[in-house]
C-alpha cells in the first residue's frame, strides 16, 4: 500500500505522474478548485479585513469526499498543484480538510518529465504564504468588483450581465478602437512608381517616388499625379547613389503565454482558448510509442522568458550537432523579461529538444503537432546565431527634381531564421545587384496609384492579448478567460478572430467608464497588478491594498446606484400580440426583441434585419443569430421550414455598434 498521497489539479496528469513516482505514491486529482468563495453571495467580510468566507464548492463535494478517503492511512501528503499563485492557493486550501494531522509538503515542477518530477520531490518544501496572500488578494479584488457592480447592471440594463476588474478594461479597449474606426475619415493620397531598365538586365527595376525638389511627396489628387507622371515621361533617369550595409536579425525570445497565443493565432488561426487547451494537453502528458506518457512542453502559463541552464546546454549541443558551429553563438542568448514577470518560472519550451516534431507525428493530433512544432522551432531558434542580411538602397534621380528609391535585402546567412521566420522576415525578391552609381536607366512605364489612409484595425485575439500584456493588464492565465467572457456575455462578436463590440457592449462600457472611472482606468488596473506583485514579494500587506482600493470604490458604487437611470433601447416595431412597445434585449444567443410589457406579455422574437430572405417564395426575413464561438450570422425567420443562412448582409445593411 502506498504511504504517501500526491494531489495534482488535472486528472490528465495523474497517469503520467503515477508511472514516474511508482507504487510508494498514490496520485489523484483535485479537479481544480475544491475550496472557493461561494457563487451565490459576495463571500468577503468587508467589515473585518476582507476575510474570505471559503466553502466547499457544491459540485466538488464528492471529489473532496474521495480525497479524504484516499488520505486515510497515508503518512504524508504532497500537494503538486500548478506552479503559480493559483496553484499554491488551491493546494493550501485543501490542507485543513486532508492534512490537518499529517505531514504535508509542497512540490513544484514546471515540466512533467521523470527528471523534473523526481527532482521536485527531493526538493519538497512548505507552502509560500506570500504567494497565497497575493492570490487571495487578487481573488477578493475581482470578487468585489464583479459582485458589487454586476447587480447595478442587472437593475439598470438587464439580467445575465457582468462586470470584471480586468474584463471591463479589455472591453473598453475594443469599444474605443471601434469608435476610432467609425470616426475615421479616409484621406486620399497618390503614389507614383516607375519601371526602369538597364541594358542587358531583366526584369525591369521598380522604384517609388520619394521626394520632389528635396521635399517628401504629398500628392493629394489625381490631377497632380497625372501632371507629375507627364513630366516624368520625358525625364532622364540616373542612379545617383547606392548604399549597402549588413544588418543582423537577432533571435526571438522563447514563447511566454501571450506571445504563444499571438503566434498561434497569426500562424495557425487558433484562438486563445484553443491554444491553451492544446498546450495543456502537451504539458500534461502524451503517450509516445512504448514510452510512458510524458509531458512534451513546460508549464504553459508563464510571463518569463527565462530558460533553465540545463535546457540551454542541451539545445546548444543539439544546434552544434544538427546545424554546425556557425549557427551556435559563443555564449548563450539571454532574454529580458518584463519587470512584473515571475522570474521563478521558465519560458514555454519542449521538455526534450531531441523530440523533433517529425518524430512525434504519429502520436499527436494534427492540432497538437502544429502547436508543438511552433514551440519547438521557436525554442531551438532562440539559441541560434543572428541572421545576416545585406540591405541595399538605390537612389535614382529623374532630372534634378524627382528622387526615386528602390531597396531590397539579400539573406547572406540564415542563422536563427533557418527554423523560425515571421511574416515580415521574408526576403525581398527584387535583385538590385546589377545597379551601380551613374547608371542611365530607360523608363518602361510610369504608374500612378490612388490610395486612402486606413483606420486602425479592429483588435484580433493576437493584438488584444498583446495590448493587454503591454499595458500590464491581467496575467498569463487570464487572457483566454477574459476573451471568452466578453464573447459569452454578448459584449463583443468575433468574426474570423477579430472583435467588434455589440450595442450592448458599448452601453456597458459607457456606463462603467462614466460611473467607475478608476476601475476602468488602464493605468490604474496595471498599477494594481504591480501592487499584487509587491504582496507576493512581501513588500505590501494585502489588507492595506484592499482597503486602499475599496474606500474610493465604495463611494463610486453608492453614487452609481443612486443616480443611474434604467437603460432601455426601443425597437421600431409594435408588439404583434399586445401592440405595446418592443425593446432590444440580449440573451445567451445574442440580441433579440421582446415586449416592454414583460412579464404580462411574453412575446419575443429574434432580432430582425429588415432584409428579405433571398430564397425564392420563402417570404421570410433574415434575423440575427449567434454561433457558439461568438460570431454573428443571419438566418431565415421561417426556420426550420427555410434553412437559408449567410454570414453577411448586403453591405449597406450591416449592423453597427453605437
Amino acid at each position: 500500500m502506498s504511504k504517501a498521497l500526491v494531489i495534482v489539479e488535472s486528472p490528465a496528469k495523474v497517469k503520467t505522474i503515477n508511472k514516474i513516482l511508482g507504487a510508494k505514491y498514490k496520485v489523484t486529482s483535485s479537479m481544480g478548485h475544491l475550496i472557493d468563495l461561494p457563487k451565490s453571495t459576495l463571500g468577503v467580510d468587508l467589515e473585518h479585513n476582507f476575510e474570505p468566507k471559503l466553502i466547499v464548492v457544491r459540485a466538488k463535494q464528492k471529489v473532496l469526499s474521495k480525497l479524504k478517503k484516499e488520505a486515510e492511512g497515508k503518512t504524508e501528503i504532497y500537494f503538486a498543484t500548478d506552479p503559480d499563485r493559483e496553484g499554491e492557493a488551491i493546494g493550501w486550501n485543501l490542507v485543513p480538510y486532508l492534512a490537518k494531522d499529517k505531514k504535508f509538503f509542497r512540490v513544484v515542477f514546471h515540466e512533467i518529465t521523470k527528471e523534473a518530477v523526481l527532482k521536485a520531490f527531493k526538493e519538497k518544501h512548505q507552502f509560500d504564504p506570500k504567494k497565497i496572500d497575493a492570490q487571495n488578494a487578487r481573488r477578493i479584488l475581482d470578487r468585489i468588483v464583479g459582485y458589487l457592480i454586476s447587480p447595478i447592471l442587472w437593475k439598470k440594463v438587464g439580467s445575465r450581465l457582468s462586470a470584471g476588474r480586468v474584463q471591463s478594461v479589455a472591453l473598453r479597449l475594443i469599444v474605443e478602437r471601434e469608435r476610432q474606426i467609425q470616426a475615421f475619415t479616409p484621406v486620399e493620397y497618390w503614389q507614383i512608381a516607375v519601371f526602369l531598365t538597364k541594358e542587358g538586365v531583366t526584369p525591369p527595376l521598380e522604384a517609388q517616388l520619394e521626394k520632389i525638389s528635396g521635399e517628401k511627396i504629398d500628392i493629394k489628387t489625381a490631377e497632380v499625379a497625372k501632371s507629375v507622371a507627364a513630366e516624368l515621361a520625358v525625364k532622364l533617369f540616373r542612379v545617383s547613389a547606392v548604399t549597402t550595409r549588413e544588418v543582423k536579425r537577432n533571435a526571438l525570445a522563447p514563447f511566454i503565454t501571450s506571445t504563444l497565443q499571438q503566434e498561434a493565432f497569426s500562424k495557425l488561426g487558433f484562438n486563445a482558448q484553443r491554444t491553451m487547451m492544446i498546450a495543456q494537453e502537451l504539458y500534461e502528458g502524451v503517450e509516445i510509442g512504448e514510452e510512458d506518457p510524458v509531458g512534451l512542453i513546460t508549464y504553459m502559463r508563464t510571463d518569463s522568458v527565462n530558460l533553465a541552464n540545463e535546457a540551454i546546454g542541451r539545445v546548444r549541443d543539439f544546434i552544434k550537432a544538427e546545424f554546425g558551429k556557425d549557427y551556435l553563438p559563443e555564449v548563450p542568448n539571454r532574454f529580458k523579461s518584463k519587470k512584473s514577470a515571475q522570474e521563478a518560472h521558465e519560458a514555454i519550451r519542449p521538455t526534450d529538444v531531441h523530440r523533433a516534431p517529425a518524430s512525434l507525428k504519429k502520436y499527436l493530433t494534427e492540432d497538437q503537432l502544429k502547436l508543438y512544432e511552433l514551440i519547438w522551432k521557436r525554442f531551438v531558434s532562440c539559441q541560434m546565431t543572428p541572421a545576416v542580411f545585406l540591405n541595399k538602397k538605390i537612389e535614382i534621380m529623374a532630372g534634378d527634381k524627382y528622387q526615386f528609391g528602390a531597396s531590397g535585402s539579400t539573406l547572406l546567412f540564415p542563422g536563427c531564421l533557418s527554423l523560425y521566420k515571421t511574416a515580415d522576415e521574408e526576403d525581398n525578391k527584387q535583385d538590385l545587384a546589377p545597379y551601380i552609381e551613374q547608371d542611365i536607366l530607360q523608363m518602361v512605364e510610369v504608374k500612378p496609384s490612388q490610395h486612402f489612409t486606413k483606420p486602425p484595425p479592429r483588435y484580433s485575439e493576437a493584438s488584444l492579448v498583446k495590448a493587454l500584456e503591454e499595458d500590464g493588464i491581467g496575467r498569463p492565465s487570464t487572457y483566454a478567460a477574459i476573451i471568452q467572457t466578453l464573447v459569452f456575455r454578448n459584449y463583443v462578436t468575433r468574426d474570423r478572430g477579430y472583435f467588434t463590440p455589440t450595442q450592448l457592449g458599448c452601453i456597458i462600457c459607457d456606463l462603467l467608464v462614466a460611473n467607475f472611472p478608476k476601475v476602468l482606468d488602464i493605468s490604474f488596473t496595471a498599477q494594481m497588478e504591480e501592487r499584487l506583485d509587491l504582496v507576493e514579494e512581501g513588500q505590501l500587506n494585502s489588507v492595506e491594498l484592499l482597503r486602499d482600493f475599496y474606500g474610493p470604490f465604495r463611494q463610486e458604487l453608492d453614487a452609481a446606484m443612486g443616480s443611474l437611470e434604467k437603460t432601455s433601447i426601443a425597437f421600431h416595431k409594435k408588439c404583434p400580440v399586445c401592440s405595446g412597445e418592443m425593446l432590444v434585449k440580449w440573451g445567451r444567443n445574442g440580441r433579440f426583441v421582446s415586449c416592454a410589457a414583460f412579464p404580462q406579455c411574453k412575446h419575443a422574437e429574434p432580432y430582425p434585419t429588415g432584409v428579405a430572405c433571398p430564397e425564392a417564395g420563402c417570404g421570410g426575413e433574415l434575423v440575427e443569430r449567434r454561433n457558439r464561438r461568438g460570431g454573428v450570422f443571419f438566418g431565415c425567420s421561417k426556420y426550420p421550414a427555410c434553412k437559408h443562412i449567410t454570414n453577411k448582409l448586403p453591405s449597406t445593411e450591416q449592423p453597427k455598434a453605437v
